[in-house]
């Protein structure tokens, strides 16, 4: 294979990827941590254990673990809706 043929070809696959990267890549939410933090506490009264940004299932959202009785109560509030897009409660025996 000629070394010109050979570039345009790895050329080709990085700019394949270029656009996945660019999706993860984070983006300036439209609403605040605390803002989403009053938005999950009104959905799951408790104490908050652990609060991210982070980007799941195909959009950035804020993610809460609030105590409630010894129980965690995960929280995923849209960053740029304010919508609560997870309400469940961990499995106890789930290891992150």
């Amino acid at each position: 294979m000629k070394p010109a043929t050979l570039f345009v070809m790895i050329a080709m696959l990085g700019a394949a990827a270029a656009p996945a990267d660019a999706a993860k890549t984070s983006q300036k939410p439209k609403i605040t941590m605390a803002a989403a933090r009053a938005i999950a506490l009104r959905r799951a009264p408790g104490d908050v254990k652990a609060a991210e940004y982070e980007f799941e299932n195909g959009g950035w959202r804020y993610s809460f673990d609030i105590g409630q009785g010894g129980r965690i109560h995960e929280i995923g509030v849209d960053a740029a809706s304010g919508k609560v897009v997870e309400d469940a409660y961990e499995n106890p025996s789930a290891k992150d």
